[in-house]
């Protein structure tokens, strides 16, 4: 009896099943207080930017000369600006345009990245050293001069093609991703060296597997949570980007209120309005210490090496 009751719980512990990769990432992920909460703040400003004009249908374009550069009020939670217009109606609407640009931005610099970098890391000849040397050329450029070059050039061709919304927000998602896939392209090349010398690759290999086949089944999967936190990094940066080219009014149109083109209005009135750049500025700032604390997170909950 004791015998049996013994050799029970050793019999269930060799029954359970080993919990999913998926849920032991969950596992990791949940102890990193910062990061949980860090996705509770973005998924409130995505949440604000999104189903916000439901909840607020203002105009973004309703001009009164009467409440110009009213503080927060009932009337206006977040102020007005010197035409009087709504900032919680602006900031609503360039916030869709101000993420969309750093996830869209994200995609072109990781589907880049990653390409390059699977090239590199599988080539064992000429491409791999060309295509690290076009890395670090890239690496070496100085990228707002160049971003700001890039768009004083193309913006009107661009606009006269897709509009005055769609050219330059295509032109910004392809210059700051264009400008922003070398760490990632690096990283991805160190991860393949790595991958492409193990025991599962080389038993993969020798039943006769192609490189493509080796890249998709076997060692693209494995190297991907490194991506993830990178991917998750450029989101930020990109962010950043666009404001900051909005601020030096090069981005969007002024009648398109972005973030930066928020503040760029706004730094005129910094001693009587200092709401009007206050609340822009500080989205910018929780949406971009959000991310890269989640990216924190990612990192420790997808690192094999860290126990939790």
């Amino acid at each position: 009896m004791a015998g049996s009751t013994l050799a029970s719980p050793s019999a269930e512990a060799i029954t359970r099943a080993p919990a999913s990769p998926g849920r032991e990432t969950w596992r990791r992920f949940r102890r990193h207080r910062l990061a949980l909460a860090s996705v509770g703040v973005l998924a409130v400003l995505v949440g604000g930017v999104l189903l916000g004009g439901l909840l607020w249908p203002v105009a973004i374009d309703d001009i009164d000369f009467a409440a110009q550069l009213q503080g927060p009020s009932w009337d206006h939670p977040f102020g007005t600006d010197d035409l009087g217009q709504d900032l919680l109606a602006r900031m609503i609407y360039g916030g869709r345009i101000s993420l969309a640009v750093g996830f869209a931005a994200m995609a072109v610099a990781s589907v880049i990245g990653v390409v390059v970098g699977a090239l590199a890391g599988m080539s064992r000849r000429f491409l791999d050293p060309a295509l690290m040397w076009l890395t670090d050329l890239f690496l070496s450029l100085p990228q707002l001069p160049l971003l700001l070059l890039v768009i004083y050039l193309f913006r009107d061709s661009l606009k006269a093609v897709f509009g005055s919304q769609g050219g330059v927000f295509l032109m910004i998602v392809a210059v700051i991703g264009g400008l922003r896939w070398m760490p990632v392209a690096r990283l991805v090349r160190a991860q393949f060296l790595t991958l492409r010398e193990k025991e599962f690759v080389e038993a993969a290999r020798s039943q006769g597997a192609t490189n493509g086949h080796l890249v998709r089944r076997h060692i693209l999967p494995n190297a991907l949570g490194p991506v993830i936190v990178a991917a998750s990094i450029e989101v930020s940066s990109a962010i950043i980007a666009e404001s900051t080219l909005s601020f030096l009014g090069l981005g969007f149109p002024p009648d398109i209120p972005t973030w930066g083109r928020l503040l760029f209005d706004a730094k005129d009135h910094l001693d009587v309005a200092p709401h009007w750049a206050l609340f822009p500025g500080g989205a910018i700032f929780l949406t971009v210490l959000s991310i890269n604390f989640i990216g924190d997170g990612l990192r420790d909950a997808l690192d094999p090496r860290r126990v939790l």
